[in-house]
């Protein structure tokens, strides 16, 4: 089903499993050298499938249930579908910034088909989504998708509720500000707020009642996460999160280039090696396959360019030559 405002009928379990970031994709992400992908992703979904039939639990994913809007691998998609449909309780997904081509979830996105297929629950458009009953207590649930404004005010969404929970997929300044991010505030009649987007597990904030969560995703994608631990996440009738384990493997990046010995003038000057030489040899599909989606060649690019650095207007040509190399690569 597609959610714009409607709810669901209510729930009655144990808990919330809370499920960040999954980016299930067809193409292996940035520094990533497992040989067989997205197997690890999958695991790690067969295991939330697990935990959450095992203890009772209704199933959140926090957005980027997809790593891109459109995910053209058929069997990919069929595996994916077999291990959602494992859930007891139907998973209610937030739209991230990568499930959507547009400013909203449209029928062109394939979130949209598992959502028309009763795979998942898609929530489409920030409203209040469902009541939850856990033991005694009752749960009201809302979402926001990305690009959508976060509600400043959620009193009378639900009647006669405990707790008042809220799932949003947004930039937020958790550990200082940056440009763009919203700094955490108090959202009246919000108890609790849970936000994906952000990869890394960040500290719990408090804004007047509402205490800011993020507890991070599952799948690693980049060498920033080479320390994160992926993790499931188990909200109860009190509002705190329950840290799950699930299987991954520590040492999964490709550190070439990022970890260099100052005394090696060698790995120093591979490492800063001409951002167009490094264009050029991008068209290499030995190069490419290295990283799936050119991380690893944009890393050395980036690094060029922070050197030297290079006006604005050289970047946008080159990032843009270089998406052009990838997908020609992914088409082959």
């Amino acid at each position: 089903m597609i959610l714009s405002g409607e709810q669901l009928k209510p729930i009655a379990c144990n808990g919330l499993l809370v499920i960040g970031d999954p980016h299930v994709g067809s193409r292996r992400p940035g520094r990533r050298k497992d040989l067989e992908w997205p197997l690890p992703v999958l695991a790690k979904l067969e295991r939330c499938v697990g935990i959450a039939n095992e203890r009772g639990l209704a199933v959140v994913i926090l957005g980027d249930l997809f790593d891109r809007p459109v995910e053209t691998d058929e069997a990919l998609k069929n595996q994916l579908i077999r291990t959602l449909k494992g859930f007891r309780n139907r998973p209610i997904v937030n739209v991230g910034n990568h499930d959507i081509q547009h400013t909203t979830l449209t029928d062109g996105d394939t979130l949209a088909l598992l959502g028309l297929c009763d795979v998942v629950d898609v929530v489409a458009a920030s409203a209040p989504v469902v009541e939850v009953q856990l033991g005694e207590r009752r749960l009201g649930v809302g979402m926001t998708p990305y690009g959508q404004a976060i509600p400043t005010d959620v009193r009378g969404s639900f009647s006669g509720v405990d707790l008042q929970a809220w799932f949003t997929h947004h930039d937020i300044a958790f550990e200082g500000g940056y440009p763009g991010a919203v700094p955490p505030f108090a959202v009246e009649g919000c108890d609790v707020l849970v936000n994906g987007h952000i990869h890394k597990t960040q500290k719990s904030v408090q804004a007047g009642r509402t205490r800011w969560l993020n507890p991070g995703n599952i799948t690693r994608q980049s060498v920033d996460l080479v320390d994160h631990v992926p993790r499931a996440w188990i909200l109860d009738g009190s509002g705190a999160l329950e840290a799950q384990p699930l299987p991954f493997e520590a040492n999964v990046f490709d550190l070439t280039g990022r970890v260099v010995d100052a005394a090696d003038g060698s790995a120093v000057a591979r490492e800063v090696e001409s951002a167009f030489v490094t264009l050029l040899q991008a068209e290499s599909p030995t190069e490419l396959k290295r990283s799936g989606d050119g991380s690893i060649v944009r890393d050395e690019i980036e690094a060029k360019f922070s050197q030297d650095n290079t006006s604005d207007a050289v970047r946008a040509i080159v990032r843009s030559l270089l998406g052009e190399a990838v997908e020609r690569h992914a088409r082959s």
